[in-house]
């Protein structure tokens, strides 16, 4: 919320009350408590006057530092709250600084709060920063954050406009508003700097965020009430910060490798049967495009009838042996499913008699017409009511089905009560943490861990713990093609490993040379599907290239499995996105900081999605000889390239210093990676070490002069080695292999 007008003025109405000095100190219990009149002290009667300001500082983990802003202390702690991990750590006090790590914050007597490192300030809570604000009756609390030349923030989840956040205001409120807006499905409160820190604000519901917009060189953010709560954390990498907000909030579960293929859904509002679900089928199987997942769109159910969680029987009368004939083509199926349950659903009767929805104040239940005629909300607060809902689930996985399409979860309203007395505004966001996670441990309790996957549309902090996410209602645009890119950068930028998006752009139908451009880029994601809102994504309706052009980029996808299972598993472990944004890999090139049309994929595949019917894109290489994956050629960075592409390929870039590691399998994403694994080696330097895990096998790749020798833990039966210029591989055994008079 905006409290200023200009630099000198406070809007009309608005009256503030900023901490302006130090009364006094003390440090207790690993934390240090400041009290801050909002006026000088200049005599007694100065101590009569308020409000006084308590400031509390204390450390969850190393290198973590929490701010705790409160005016007035009796206010009733309000539920929900996100669950934080903590660690053991050392703190450490003195009179007017607390240090965690590597971490300090010291408090100046004349009021100005420090972050500091080495000796080097971070960042600063100034005069007039905190500050506790009322208007039009309500109470705020607000922080300012100093943003210093050439600062820069990123994240605050899946926002869809320019990836640098600076000059943007941003309310974290999730909300249905497809990706050509300023509102966002995820919002998370969270973002990180160029400058070595992030900046978590622990508040589960309404933040507003003001980034070097009302204040130019602050970031300003607040929430209403009497405290607000926030946590510095130190990188200094941006990587480091990622791994420290995950630890702190949850790191991503890994998905199956099996959902890492390509999904291929019936899209929302079209006509379909099984026959239509098998001709798609039959289609990918006699084109040779590999195909991982079916998905059932809405209409799986009955109209009116969302969610019953029943086939619709008038389609599907035999929905088990329908089932078992998908899958015996080696199928995994997912079926969409929402929180919603309208009116003219059967389950509708059963969560009013068992008290499993959402109420209004005075006892009825929550209901509107918009997206189902009376539908209502599951009140997933209620543990019966969580029972309930997953028991419905059970019984779909029962009939073979193995995955959800978790989707909405951002329209729920404030006017209502809650079973366990939450906070509806706190509520708002948090919901979808609720709903995806009921579904996600209903997986995880059938498949195990490693084996649950859901698609869900909607998150805040923490749902990075139940992948995977997707990008939302994107038109069939090359622009929303783009924003969709932000979005997903943004989402990677705000602590969650693993996103898709509509291969082609959900409304309206795309021309052939945009769905074959967003093929590539598609299927050069963590996450692939195919799917639309009132036309079929099978690749033959647009014409036969895109046929061909689909087969390459699966085909290639699955070859590069090996690599990304460890690019996976760097999300899972230690919070970096497989798609990264160019800041996040590069942090040091300055060229870098703004880049939103490329990503890299994993550490070493630089990707440059091409925008245009007519291939032209130009892309930022980093320092270094980088090399074309598909061509070999050799491409020198620290520039600026411009290459024409045709639609066969897109510019996919190899980081110098590469081991690439590519499977031996081209028609599936789930196979023995390093059974046949073929080792591409990359402009290795003289004395170069690169240790690349594969499955199991663990392999070490060293430089010396012309020589390369490669040793292995574990090897598999057969692997080999490559290089770009393409000479024949040559073979490895169980001890290595030594290759010589390399150039």
């Amino acid at each position: 919320m905006k409290f200023s007008n200009g630099y000198w003025l406070l809007r009309d109405g608005v009256q503030a009350a900023h901490p302006v000095e130090v009364y006094d100190i003390t440090s207790a219990a690993g934390q240090i408590v400041v009290h801050a009149p909002t006026h000088p002290i200049r005599h007694r009667g100065d101590l009569l006057k308020g409000p006084v300001a308590t400031v509390r500082f204390s450390s969850p983990m190393p290198d973590v530092i929490g701010v705790s802003l409160t005016h007035f202390e009796g206010e009733r702690p309000k539920q929900p709250q996100f669950g934080l991990s903590t660690v053991p750590r050392d703190v450490l006090l003195s009179e007017d600084t607390l240090t965690s790590g590597a971490l300090s914050v010291r408090v100046s007597r004349d009021w100005r709060i420090d972050f500091v490192v080495d000796g080097k300030v971070l960042t600063t809570s100034g005069a007039k920063g905190m500050g506790f604000m009322s208007l039009d009756g309500k109470h705020y609390v607000r922080e300012q954050l100093n943003l210093g030349v050439g600062n820069v923030a990123y994240g605050l989840g899946e926002r869809f406009g320019p990836l640098v956040r600076n000059g943007q205001v941003v309310d974290i409120w999730n909300a249905d508003a497809g990706t050509s807006s300023e509102q966002a499905y995820k919002n998370v409160p969270f973002y990180l700097t160029n400058a070595g820190y992030g900046v978590f604000v622990n508040h589960p519901g309404h933040v507003s965020f003001e980034v070097a917009s009302e204040a130019v060189s602050r970031v300003q953010f607040s929430v209403e009430g009497q405290s607000l709560e926030y946590f510095v954390i130190y990188g200094p990498s941006p990587k480091e910060i990622l791994r420290k907000y995950t630890k702190l909030t949850g790191r991503p579960a890994i998905p199956p490798a099996w959902s890492f293929g390509l999904w291929l859904s019936t899209s929302f509002t079209t006509s379909y049967d099984e026959r239509t679900v098998s001709g798609f089928i039959d289609g990918m199987i006699e084109r040779d495009l590999p195909l991982s997942v079916f998905h059932f769109d809405c209409f799986w159910m009955r109209e009116y009838n969302w969610c019953d969680f029943e086939w619709d029987p008038r389609t599907f009368p035999d929905p088990v042996g329908m089932l078992d004939r998908l899958k015996s083509r080696d199928l995994r199926i997912s079926v969409w499913i929402n929180p919603y349950v309208g009116q003219r659903s059967p389950l509708f009767a059963e969560g009013v008699d068992g008290g499993y929805l959402l109420r209004k104040p005075n006892g009825d239940v929550w209901q509107w017409d918009l997206w189902q005629p009376g539908m209502a909300l599951v009140d997933f607060t209620n543990p019966a009511a969580r029972e309930w809902y997953a028991s419905k689930l059970e019984a779909l996985l029962d009939q073979g089905v193995d995955c959800f399409k978790t989707d909405f979860g951002e329209r729920v309203p404030t006017d209502v009560v809650y079973f366990d007395g939450s906070d509806p505004e706190r509520m708002h966001n948090y919901y979808t943490y609720l709903y995806n996670q009921t579904v996600f441990e209903v997986l995880r309790k059938r498949r195990g861990d490693g084996e649950a996957v859901v698609f869900a549309r909607s998150a805040t902090a923490g749902s990075q713990q139940f992948p995977v996410h997707w990008g939302g209602d994107c038109e069939s645009t090359y622009e929303s093609m783009a924003e969709s890119l932000r979005g997903g950068l943004s989402l990677g930028m705000s602590g969650f490993g693993y996103w898709s998006h509509d291969i082609g752009g959900f409304e309206g139908t795309p021309d052939p040379a945009l769905f074959k451009r967003w093929i590539a880029f598609g299927l050069l994601s963590s996450h692939s599907r195919l799917h639309g809102s009132s036309s079929y994504r099978v690749p033959w309706l647009f014409d036969e290239e895109a046929v061909d052009v689909l087969r390459i980029f699966a085909k290639l996808k699955a070859r590069l499995m090996p690599y990304l299972h460890h690019a996976a598993l760097q999300a899972s472990t230690e919070g970096t996105p497989m798609m990264r944004a160019m800041a996040l890999e590069f942090p040091d090139d300055p060229a870098c900081t703004h880049l939103e049309r490329q990503y890299m994929l994993g550490d070493s595949l630089l990707v440059a999605p091409v925008f245009s019917d007519d291939g032209e894109v130009s892309f930022y290489v980093p320092d270094g000889v980088w090399t074309d994956f598909f061509t070999g050629t050799e491409i020198e960075g620290g520039r600026w390239v411009t290459m024409t592409c045709d639609f066969r390929t897109v510019p996919l870039l190899v980081r110098p210093n590469t081991v690439l590691p590519v499977g031996a399998v081209d028609n599936r994403p789930d196979y023995d990676y390093a059974e046949g694994v073929t080792l591409q080696v990359y402009q290795l330097a003289d004395g170069a070490r690169i240790t690349t895990e594969v499955a199991g096998s663990t392999f070490y790749v060293r430089r010396s002069g012309n020589r390369i020798h490669v040793d292995v833990d574990s090897p598999p039966s057969a692997w080999q080695v490559a290089f770009p210029d393409g000479e024949d591989p040559i073979s490895g055994n169980d001890n290595g292999c030594t290759i010589e008079d390399v150039q």
